[in-house]
């Protein structure tokens, strides 16, 4: 074989190897985590609902232009929100669900895939729920539990114990389905596109990527502008991540209760253990920048549902996310390789959300101490006690979920 058959074949093995195979579950959960920290130190952290948020609030605006902004919950969208452009976590939605369709389209995953009827149905529910859980636990799977352990904030405990009875239940609500709906399972469809095409969307996803990075940059009157032109391109490479490993952190609470299998549960508690050494490293004396201002990094991700908001909240985010088929993240990365039912989703997400947080907003409800409490951690305990104690509770998620492959005790019966 010549050697220029050798170069040509370990090309096409580097290209399976990073845009067709599926990646590693451990391997895609540090190099989210690596991604995650690189996000915090150019930005903020990244998160899913931001995103969502900021386009029920157009939503919302558009219908309270049309039909008026006097009374009921459109009066809230008397003034038009930031713009999905502009917005950081509008910018961060943008970037990850087209980085999924990047990785969609290079390993000929991206397909339309209309879902049954009755799956419609559910996404619809799903959405509503997500949408409550998430307002009420400060954040999604991401904001409220991921990123909110990897920034040290008290929150990310207590949607974490909401997130696993949720999931649970989401569980056992399935089963009793399975066995006793028929309606609705009609209707399924795949549309699919020649492979060429596929290729060729794929790179205009590259250099839409590319091209809006450098647009962001080149903002000579905002230095808030220029700054997104990182956040949209590390926002691609996380949503490239996620899909090529195909990593749901709902499927790490869901897989040990359903088949006892474990892996994604350990791949996210690396991941978060990860975060949260670059975070204390960050937080400790960085300053960062949020909504074009500078402020301590202590703040971030820091929310007042330490109590029954995030209990509650993670329950109910978990049990929409079950219906789903996807967390908040998993949604969109979803939507970026053509799941048609995550895509229903997300405007009833967007909008449940939209409208709860306005609410709560204008109640002043996390202000007031009515969800719980705002606990940075460190400030308690300190940084170095903070990352053992986060870094305990993992090791006995660890304990719990292994010994349980290993028992099926925790196993949900059908």
């Amino acid at each position: 074989m010549s050697e220029e058959s050798v170069f040509k074949n370990k090309a096409k093995e580097l290209f399976g190897l990073l845009c067709e195979k599926e990646w590693n579950p451990y391997v895609t959960g540090v190099v989210v985590a690596f991604f995650s920290v690189m996000m915090m130190a150019w930005w903020r952290p990244w998160g899913a609902v931001g995103a969502i948020r900021n386009w029920g609030d157009w939503i919302m605006y558009g219908a309270a232009s049309l039909f008026g902004s006097e009374a009921g919950v459109f009066a809230y969208y008397d003034e038009a929100p930031g713009s999905i452009f502009v917005n950081s976590g509008s910018v961060i939605g943008i970037g990850f669900v087209v980085g999924a369709f990047i990785s969609a389209c290079l390993g000929k995953d991206f397909a339309l895939r209309i879902p049954p009827y009755r799956e419609m149905v559910k996404a619809v529910i799903a959405g509503i729920l997500m949408g409550i859980g998430a307002t009420l636990a400060g954040g999604c799977n991401v904001g409220g539990f991921y990123n909110a352990l990897g920034n040290l904030a008290g929150n990310g405990f207590t949607m974490m114990f909401g997130l696993v009875f949720g999931v649970i239940l989401g569980l056992k609500l399935l089963y009793l389905e399975m066995e006793h709906i028929t309606w609705g399972d009609g209707g399924s469809k795949t549309i699919s596109l020649p492979k060429g095409v596929i290729y060729g969307l794929g790179v205009l996803g590259i250099i839409g990527i590319i091209a809006a990075s450098y647009a962001y940059a080149g903002n000579e009157d905002s230095d808030y502008i220029a700054s997104l032109s990182g956040v949209i391109l590390i926002a691609a490479c996380l949503g490239y991540t996620m899909q090529r490993g195909r990593w749901c952190m709902v499927q790490g609470f869901r897989e040990p209760h359903m088949t006892g299998d474990c892996t994604l549960a350990k791949s996210v508690m690396l991941s978060i253990v990860i975060v949260a050494i670059g975070a204390a490293v960050l937080k400790y004396a960085v300053p960062m920048r949020a909504e074009g201002e500078s402020v301590l990094a202590t703040a971030n991700y820091v929310r007042g549902t330490f109590g029954w908001g995030g209990i509650v909240g993670g329950f109910i985010f978990g049990l929409g996310a079950m219906f789903a088929g996807g967390c908040g993240s998993g949604t969109l990365w979803r939507v970026g390789e053509g799941q048609v039912k995550l895509m229903m989703v997300v405007p009833f997400f967007s909008i449940t959300s939209s409208i709860m947080t306005a609410w709560f907003r204008d109640a002043e409800y996390e202000a007031d101490g009515v969800l719980g409490s705002y606990v940075y951690l460190p400030e308690a305990l300190g940084y170095g006690p903070t990352l053992f104690v986060i870094a305990g509770v993992m090791v006995l998620w660890y304990l719990i979920v292994t010994w349980n492959e290993e028992t099926n005790k925790l196993i949900v019966p059908m």
